[in-house]
């Protein structure tokens, strides 16, 4: 494990950064001046950094630019904005929250920069506003929400009750919702750090050094960043012998949430969280890097940052178990899946007659807290041999999902998941469901070598689909007295079912890969 650096003394730059003047040594990206040396938390890392994200997006003489891939001595003599800078900024932020197009907050604020320098033309072209968000990523709402935010074109749903409580329920974990989460501040872990923190990254074998700096500790690490693999997607579970009405196999999937995991802690003290303002899918670890964070403080005496760098998260992070999945058409039949606690139970809370199989899969790790894993991947098998074209699940919360894809009409959906809270927020985590289920059938996947280690290891590698390539998704909901559940899971998997069927039921997923 390495100690902490100083940096070497350099000259400085000066830069006008929201109207302010100011200066910097030129070392590093525009992104680690803006968030390391001036605490601008807005611009956000969730690349680290390839410039693929779209969250770090800030004007520069008035034009957008992905900061994490311009260095900081490019900005010389110029002006820089950021969200904290941008004079409509939270008019901006109330459209976002109007419209359900900020859940977690992360690629927000860049996303608001990209539309603030759109001129009105493209503003109310929902198709020119797709084209302008080519450089970014959404893994939450499924794009509807926020090209309806930027054109203002949407029409506004009923006031909701308790919207933080809905979130909660669709996202898993406490969340806030309201204009601050749009530009940002939703309380993630590294933004809260404070400045004297040292900060803690993996090497190349697995160890963790400490610098004073991010730029000094991704020297100290020399870890080469990572690419898209050209190796072919891999099916690890066979389908069992035997005469199906239908069969599914499924592969090795990335939750691709945006917020790579962070921690950090004082001597003696409580390690902040990795859950910042979302669930994340059911995919961050929970404890690792906070156990990590707290010994290197003790060790070091300071505050320390442990950060995974978005290849660590791929690495270490766990997946969808791989499944293949045979059924009758009365239903019965087998699922195999990759070995993983819980699955079992899971699967059984759909289909408890079915005849479910782990085996040993040389893979990444897989969990089955993951986004309805498991028994979504049965459920739709089992909605499949439903006469079409709407098709509908029912989720283990109670809620229940019907779908319909043709490629005129795009994604409709009808949802009951009792009182709906707040239809707004619902809607947004639906089109978000809408939108990960497109992509699980169609594009979705990460490949492994022969030692089950990852080789797509950029964001951009994992399939998530662009907002330009997104159909439009129509949310009915329809709600009652009933007790709130989950109800974007029911979606997922209702989704899923409709676009399958659209290809003529593949025995694989992604059709794509």
């Amino acid at each position: 494990m390495g100690s902490p650096v100083a940096a070497p003394p350099a000259e400085t730059i000066a830069f006008t950064l929201n109207g302010d003047p100011v200066e910097s040594p030129p070392i590093g990206s525009l992104l680690d001046v803006l968030r390391e040396r001036f605490g601008v938390r807005s611009a956000k890392d969730g690349c680290s950094p390839q410039g693929q994200c779209g969250c770090c997006t800030v004007w520069v003489d008035g034009q957008p630019r992905v900061a994490c891939v311009t260095p900081v001595s490019r900005v010389r003599g110029r002006s820089v904005t950021t969200v904290e800078g941008l004079p409509d900024a939270d008019l901006w932020a109330q459209r976002f929250c109007d419209n359900g197009g900020s859940q977690c907050g992360f690629c927000t604020p860049g996303i608001i920069m990209r539309a603030a320098a759109l001129d009105d033309a493209k503003r109310g072209s929902p198709e020119l506003v797709k084209r302008a968000l080519l450089g970014h990523l959404c893994r939450c709402t499924g794009w509807g929400p926020i090209v309806d935010a930027i054109t203002g074109t949407s029409e506004a749903r009923p006031v909701g009750s308790d919207p933080e409580r809905r979130a909660a329920l669709e996202g898993g974990v406490p969340q806030s919702v309201g204009n601050a989460v749009a530009l940002g501040t939703g309380g993630f872990a590294d933004d809260t750090a404070p400045p004297s923190a040292l900060v803690a990254l993996l090497d190349g074998s697995g160890d963790w050094v400490v610098a004073d700096t991010l730029v000094e500790a991704r020297q100290l690490s020399g870890k080469v960043q990572g690419r898209r693999t050209t190796a072919p997607v891999s099916w690890p579970v066979e389908v069992p012998p035997g005469q199906w009405a239908r069969t599914l196999q499924t592969t090795w999937v990335e939750p691709a949430y945006l917020e790579p995991d962070a921690s950090w802690c004082e001597p003696g003290g409580e390690p902040r969280s990795s859950y910042g303002n979302g669930g994340a899918f059911g995919g961050k670890s929970s404890g690792e890097l906070g156990a990590v964070a707290r010994r290197l403080a003790d060790q070091h005496q300071r505050p320390v940052r442990a950060l995974y760098t978005r290849e660590d998260v791929v690495r270490l992070g766990p997946k969808r178990p791989p499944l293949a999945v045979a059924v009758t058409a009365d239903g019965g039949g087998v699922a195999r899946v990759a070995r993983t606690e819980g699955i079992v139970t899971a699967i059984e809370t759909v289909a408890p007659g079915l005849d479910v199989v782990e085996v040993d899969v040389t893979g990444p790790a897989t969990s089955a807290r993951l986004r309805a894993a498991g028994w979504a991947e049965v459920a739709v098998v089992l909605a499949s041999l439903q006469p079409g074209p709407w098709y509908r699940v029912t989720a283990p919360s109670g809620a229940t999902a019907e779908a319909c894809y043709t490629r005129d009409r795009g994604i409709e959906v009808t949802l009951r998941c009792g009182d709906a809270l707040d239809e707004t927020v619902l809607a947004s985590y639906c089109t978000g469901a809408a939108h990960m289920a497109l992509g699980w059938v169609t594009s979705e996947a990460i490949s492994v070598d022969e030692q089950g280690r990852p080789l797509d290891l950029t964001i951009r590698s994992f399939g998530i689909v662009r907002a330009v390539d997104m159909p439009p998704v129509s949310i009915e909901i329809i709600s009652d007295d009933g007790p709130p559940v989950n109800g974007s899971d029911a979606v997922f998997a209702a989704v899923a079912t409709a676009v399958w069927a659209s290809t003529d039921w593949a025995p694989r997923w992604p059709i794509g890969r």
